[in-house]
């Protein structure tokens, strides 16, 4: 791949690039945050409309720290 400036590479050859060891360990710990909260929200029992709503917040949360980790790419 050609050294570009990050700023002018596409999304999608973004998010094919490489990332870092820490960018990716955060990665995974906003999918098992969302995932987590999702089985929250999803329980087949009563709960809480405090313990949905924080539930819905943490979700929004680890959606938003995966995707930016994903965008994240390895410097040289």
């Amino acid at each position: 791949m050609t050294k570009q400036e990050p700023s002018k590479i596409s999304l999608v050859r973004r998010l094919k690039m490489p990332t870092s060891a820490f960018f990716k360990k955060m990665r995974n710990a906003g999918f098992i945050l969302a995932a987590i909260a999702t089985t929250i929200m999803t329980a087949p029992v009563a709960l809480p409309a405090i313990v949905i709503t924080i539930a819905g917040y943490l979700a929004v949360a680890g959606a938003v720290v995966s995707a930016v980790s994903q965008t994240t790419i390895k410097g040289e």
